[in-house]
């Protein structure tokens, strides 16, 4: 791993050389896990990844068979209503998995065994959702090619397409379908292993240190109109878009944009999240860019300025590593 471009690109001035030496030494050490990255089928579910209402039911009907896992049928929730039992789409697509009548009608069961089958009741709607999934991998398990994603374009473009093009078919939303789906599952997945730096990391530091001193605005993306001002989101945002990644703009939908390291495996670039409940990541109230040795650049709060703070703090909930991938998966409604 080249680190000239790191180097260059936090460069900064003599009274935030604190920061550029924990910032360079992190990623020195960082330059050697690039090819540290763990595998594994596991999957299971990051800390607060799922609301804690819900992180039973996906991770018990996560496992109704080997096609899908829950972090995968978390990320389906997420993409469908992000996690919202109420959402009703224009499509009349009802409750948390976004079932149509049709196939409700069909596929939906009595999850929780009450003698009713409800699409509004996640106790329902997420077997269903688990049951309708395995119900489409049995369509598709002799289709050469990964039997998960042939489920997930079958979901998207219906089984027989599948079947048609031994796989998934040649269609751009199908194909965008799975691989979204597919870089989602990665965001709700625990890591097994190290997960790669970020090449992008600096330059949305060095972006954050310009921004150093400037007011705190709720709302503010940084738009001349707003006096350049950004509260804590549009900051990470703004960060990220000028090194071409596009994030969400509220702070609990950026949670979900790549996978989350540990604290003690925070590199410089990762997003750090802060929260009231530690079992919600819909909940996430606060976000900052870590830039090493337990500090974070972060835009706190009415009447303050874009600074340096500590993440060590009893509402620290956990870090999420952007990856293009990752950003470019996230739903633009939830």
């Amino acid at each position: 791993m080249r680190k000239a471009w790191i180097v260059v690109s936090l460069a900064v001035s003599s009274g935030l050389a604190f920061v550029m030496l924990l910032v360079i030494g992190v990623y020195v050490v960082a330059g050697n896990l690039v090819n540290g990255v763990g595998g594994g089928a596991a999957k299971a579910l990051a800390k607060g990844a799922v609301p804690a209402a819900y992180r039973d039911l996906v991770d018990r009907w996560g496992k109704l068979c080997p096609a899908i896992n829950p972090a995968l049928l978390a990320a389906q929730l997420y993409q469908e209503s992000g996690f919202n039992p109420r959402a009703q789409s224009p499509a009349a697509a009802q409750g948390i998995a976004q079932f149509i009548p049709g196939t409700w009608a069909t596929h939906g069961i009595d999850g929780d065994g009450d003698g009713d089958r409800d699409v509004w009741d996640p106790k329902d709607a997420i077997p269903s959702a688990a049951k309708y999934d395995c119900t489409l991998a049995s369509y598709v398990k002799d289709v050469p090619g990964n039997l998960t994603e042939n489920m997930l374009a079958s979901y998207n473009a219906g089984a027989y397409a599948v079947i048609k093009y031994g796989g998934v078919p040649p269609y751009k939303e199908t194909q965008n379908y799975v691989k979204r789906i597919r870089a989602l599952e990665e965001s709700f997945a625990a890591p097994v292993g190290r997960v790669d730096p970020s090449r992008q990391a600096a330059g949305a530091i060095a972006y954050a240190q310009k921004k150093l001193g400037t007011p705190y605005l709720w709302g503010g993306n940084g738009a001349p109109e707003q006096g350049g001002r950004f509260d804590c989101s549009g900051l990470t945002k703004a960060a990220y878009e000028s090194v071409g990644i596009k994030l969400p703009r509220v702070a609990n939908d950026q949670y979900n944009a790549g996978p989350h390291p540990k604290r003690d495996e925070l590199l410089p670039g990762d997003l750090v999240f802060f929260s009231d409940d530690p079992a919600d990541s819909r909940a996430i109230r606060h976000v900052g860019i870590y830039v090493g040795g337990g500090y974070m650049i972060d835009a706190p709060r009415p009447g303050a300025v874009i600074r340096f703070d500590p993440i060590d703090t009893p509402d620290y909930f956990g870090a999420t590593r952007v990856t293009e991938d990752g950003a470019k998966a996230l739903p633009t409604t939830v």
